[in-house]
């Protein structure tokens, strides 16, 4: 009997899941997050775009010396221009908690997204061309930036890959963590690749908790470790919607991984408060 959608696509972030950080294709482990929140899409067609995507960024780098020498406006502007103008992407203001919107397949087939499933887009292109660039883990708003000799550039990919200056940089995060949120130095750290994709797959679960769907939550709280095992907010996520579930036992397994992977800390001194508690529960 062979393997379903769901099933291949587990493994597939199982395999995953066991590779260094640099190893990691972005764009295809994205896609098989998506096969397994959305298992009747067509998955192969979506693959097909990303290739379409590829093959062009590499065209476009290839017939513009400049952008290749390492000039990022050259790089912001060409692949702004091949995936907002060529390929149509533009971020989904008008219905944006749709879960559609982090889902990578229905992203390509609608050409709308959240800006983290936008920018994954734009690292896959930036990716085949040959060009650094990573994703920011800036609060309620995912950015990109695209190194140069001086620095980097910062880029709104939501809004078409627009550039952000200081100024504007600072509005955006008034806007979106409140009036009194601040631009700090570690919001334009770069993100690792496996960053992003949890970021991407975070949307699906937060608002599967939010719509009180425990168990949905869970499953996406499960899958992301597949890629993630060792990540210890993640075991604690996930023994927490257990204890929410009255699952005592799997709880306590979960919440035992997260202390063992990271012992100190705030978090940890919490966890160890809930955990004795659930024992003794037990008990």
């Amino acid at each position: 009997m062979s393997a379903s959608p769901q099933e291949e696509a587990r493994a597939a972030l199982d395999a995953a899941g066991q590779l260094p950080d640099a190893e990691l294709d972005l764009a295809a482990v994205a896609l098989q997050f998506a096969r397994i929140d959305a298992p009747d899409a067509d998955w192969r067609a979506a693959q097909a775009v990303l290739t379409q995507i590829a093959r062009r960024a590499v065209e476009l780098a290839g017939a513009d010396p400049e952008a290749d020498a390492g000039d990022a406006e050259r790089r912001r502007a060409l692949l702004a221009g091949l995936l907002h103008g060529e390929f149509g992407f533009a971020g989904d203001a008008e219905t944006y908690d749709d879960m559609a919107n982090a889902n990578l397949i229905q992203v390509l087939e609608r050409r709308r997204g959240l800006p983290v499933a936008l920018g994954v887009l734009w690292l896959h292109a930036a990716e085949a061309a040959g060009w650094a660039a990573h994703g920011l883990n800036a609060p309620g708003h995912f950015l990109l930036a695209l190194p140069h000799a001086r620095g980097q550039i910062v880029l709104d990919v939501f809004a078409g890959g627009d550039q952000l200056l200081a100024p504007e940089l600072r509005a955006l995060i008034k806007r979106v963590a409140g009036e009194n949120a601040e631009l700090k130095p570690g919001m334009l750290a770069p993100m690792t690749k496996r960053d992003v994709l949890l970021r991407l797959q975070n949307n699906i679960k937060l608002r599967r908790l939010q719509a009180n769907d425990l168990e949905g939550g869970l499953a996406a709280t499960r899958d992301m470790l597949r890629l993630a095992p060792d990540h210890a907010g993640l075991w604690r996520e996930m023994g927490l919607i257990e204890h929410r579930l009255e699952r005592i036992s799997a709880a306590l397994a979960s919440l035992d991984r997260a202390l063992e992977i990271e012992p100190r800390g705030e978090a940890a001194a919490r966890i160890r408060g809930l955990v004795e508690e659930l024992r003794n529960r037990l008990n």
